[in-house]
């Protein structure tokens, strides 16, 4: 096996930000260094190779995350460029379930902006090891210090500062690297593409080595074989440094911190190495972790080609009409034309094509191994969160948790041909994107799609115009509202009817008590078999979940609710699955309307970035939509204004934002939790 193919060569990353921190422009510049491009795209020219839907490049920002493979210093690197706006957080939620390490890029102006700390926080639920770059450092209002700080004070890792941004004349012209003790200055005529390392000026010095006391004493407090060397007063190696820094930065307690201009060409080589340096192989991850569905015991795969396959598909995206799967193989190996197993779903799949992606072109593979992110084409049953193994040794992964849909838009066709088109159409963008619900009213003859946004619905009816040829009314997007119940209630509901020439009996009894805001429908069977048989609890416990699909206020879904089943009877002969369904459900349905039912709506955490001076007018207005103000953090001559309000409050709060501070506030919005309307 060539050495660049060995795992511990192998680094799989993605790349993680708040909305316009510079990701895919820093992406870009990756492929550019690494020989992967041969021209740099933009985004605000609509270039950028890694936004290569059209709805990207209009908008000048991330929708769906895009695959990659580069080659820096005889690793294979995988880089996920990663959306940043909220509507697409399932995207890196997905992204993270399956990459080993994360490159976070911040603004030196925004500094540590309400996007960028949801999905640090995503990336540090599952244990993915960071590094940092502080990009924007040309602009005016760029403060490194101030940046780091925020990191200090949001985050639990330690950033740990490995260069210092050097000015001259004021701009912004390199970075003092803090583990060779040299100053790094790019060659613009080039594109920056070489850049040379020179002896620190002599009146930075001072300030250079108290920054490297400061990274010294910082991996001592951590490493006991550095700290024994410093205590000592002896010299520390440069490669010491670096395998210390490996460590904590493995074991998630601390991220290495860089600076640069991605725009300017600045700082990127020695991001790519820290990539080789500091972010694990697929061998420094621990082993994988799932049930073996025929045992139903917990196992563990190692990251070798040696082990039986285990393979998670985080991502399904339709490609000229052909369904592509993507795939993180964490054991084992995959060949083109033969069988795989889907566990999750319990059926076989043929691997038609291999293919390893960069951004929207590709290279076609006879084979992958353990550690690699490829894209499948044949596999036809498998969706996002599908388990793909050996047969003969099964095994489900821990599957990907997806977030409720909150927002809703009725859609119709124009005519009976264009239904066929649209639904067609539909099937394939939710096999794409599991944070899309559709559903068909039959009242209004409309469809009805529901997403986590105002824009997330916006790029659906775009791409269903636009890429499916379907012609459709919209409508207005609407909010999507769930009930529950604040009282406990005791029901008891019989059935008994003859259809056909069968008796149908059926006879439940069942407790209904409220539960804390996000417990979502709990049931629990408190009878036993000699009340009602075992067989027909499931079908119980259907009819009840069924029921609480439409509810009794206005046919939202019912939530937040425990239904205790705790008596009813059996006829032998009679007692069938369809009446005990019936009872129930009818049970469920009288219960709930006696048990004082209340809408629940949307709650949405808002983070608003404000000039000062208008701070007043913006909370004024957060007051007059029904708002709470959280928190207030000063950033110099900007607030961060942190809120709850109903997401109905919001519609149209971009436009009422700008023209209240003319234009120079902006704001993000993120799922809190449904509660009752105040």
């Amino acid at each position: 096996m060539a050495a660049k193919t060995k795992l511990s060569r192998t680094r799989n990353i993605g790349i993680i930000a708040h909305i316009d921190a510079g990701k895919t422009t820093v992406t870009e510049r990756i492929l550019y260094y690494t020989g992967e491009s041969h021209k740099m795209g933009e985004v605000h020219d609509g270039e950028a190779i890694m936004d290569w839907m059209p709805q990207e490049q209009e908008r000048g920002i991330t929708i769906t995350s895009a695959v990659t493979t580069c080659i820096w210093k005889d690793h294979d690197i995988h880089i996920i460029d990663t959306p940043g706006h909220v509507d697409f957080t399932m995207e890196v939620e997905r992204c993270l379930r399956v990459l080993d390490g994360a490159l976070a890029v911040f603004c030196a102006v925004g500094g540590v902006e309400p996007q960028s700390e949801t999905v640090w926080h995503q990336a540090d639920k599952h244990n993915v090891p960071k590094i940092a770059f502080i990009n924007k450092m040309d602009r005016i209002g760029a403060d490194f210090v101030r940046t780091v700080k925020m990191m200090e004070k949001r985050f639990s890792s330690i950033p740990l500062i490995i260069q210092i941004p050097y000015f001259h004349d004021r701009n912004f012209k390199g970075a003092i690297d803090l583990i060779r003790q040299k100053l790094i200055i790019w060659n613009d005529e080039k594109l920056g593409l070489s850049y040379e390392l020179t002896d620190i000026p002599e009146n930075l010095i001072p300030q250079a080595e108290k920054y490297r006391e400061k990274l010294i004493e910082t991996i001592a407090e951590i490493d006991d074989n550095i700290a024994e060397k410093y205590l000592e007063g002896k010299d520390i190696s440069e490669k010491e440094i670096i395998e210390s820094i490996r460590k904590a930065t493995l074991s998630l307690q601390v991220v290495p911190v860089m600076c640069g201009t991605a725009l300017r060409n600045k700082g990127i080589q020695p991001v790519l190495d820290a990539i080789v340096d500091f972010l694990p192989s697929p061998e420094d991850v621990p082993p994988v972790e799932g049930m073996n569905p025929q045992t139903k015991k917990q196992e563990k795969r190692i990251s070798s080609d040696k082990e039986p396959l285990a393979a998670l598909a985080f991502k399904v995206a339709m490609d000229g009409g052909r369904k592509i799967t993507y795939l993180r193989i964490y054991s084992g190996k995959i060949k083109v034309g033969e069988d795989v197993y889907n566990a999750s779903r319990g059926k076989e799949e043929k691997i038609s094509r291999l293919l390893k992606m960069h951004a929207n072109k590709r290279e076609r593979l006879s084979e992958a191994g353990a550690g690699s992110i490829l894209a499948v084409v044949g596999l036809k049953n498998t969706l996002t969160g599908d388990t793909v193994c050996d047969e003969a040794h099964p095994i489900i992964l821990e599957s990907i948790e997806f977030y409720e849909p909150v927002m809703s838009q009725a859609i119709e066709a124009k005519t009976p041909e264009d239904q066929e088109k649209l639904s067609s159409a539909l099937t394939k963008l939710m096999d794409e994107d599991p944070t899309l619900s559709v559903k068909y009213d039959d009242e209004t003859a409309q469809t009805i799609i529901s997403g986590m946004g105002e824009l997330h619905l916006e790029i659906i009816t775009d791409r269903l115009i636009r890429e499916y040829h379907t012609r459709v009314n919209i409508g207005k997007p609407k909010v999507v509202y769930r009930e529950t119940i604040e009282k406990s209630v005791d029901v008891e509901e019989k059935f008994e009817r003859e259809l056909g020439e069968k008796k149908h009996f059926g006879h439940v009894k069942l407790h209904l008590e409220p539960n804390k805001r996000g417990d979502g429908l709990n049931l629990i069977n408190q009878t036993d078999s000699t009340i009602i048989p075992g067989e027909f609890i499931p079908v119980i416990e259907e009819g009840i979940r069924d029921a609480a699909l439409t509810g009794v206020v206005a046919g939202y879904p019912a939530t937040d609710i425990t239904a205790s089943i705790t008596g009813g009877s059996f006829k032998e002969g009679e007692s069938t699955e369809l009446g005990y369904k019936i009872a129930s459900s009818t049970a469920f349905k009288e219960g709930c309307s006696r048990a004082k039912p209340v809408l629940l709506e949307p709650i949405m955490i808002v983070n608003i970035m404000t000039p000062s001076e208008f701070m007043g007018d913006v909370i004024g207005d957060i007051n007059s939509r029904r708002g709470e103000v959280e928190r207030i953090d000063h950033k110099g001559s900007i607030s961060e204004i942190t809120a709850r309000l109903p997401l109905k409050q919001l519609f149209g709060y971009s436009t009422d934002l700008r023209s209240a501070t003319h234009g120079r506030a902006n704001f993000s919005t993120q799922f809190l939790r449904y509660d009752k309307s105040q």
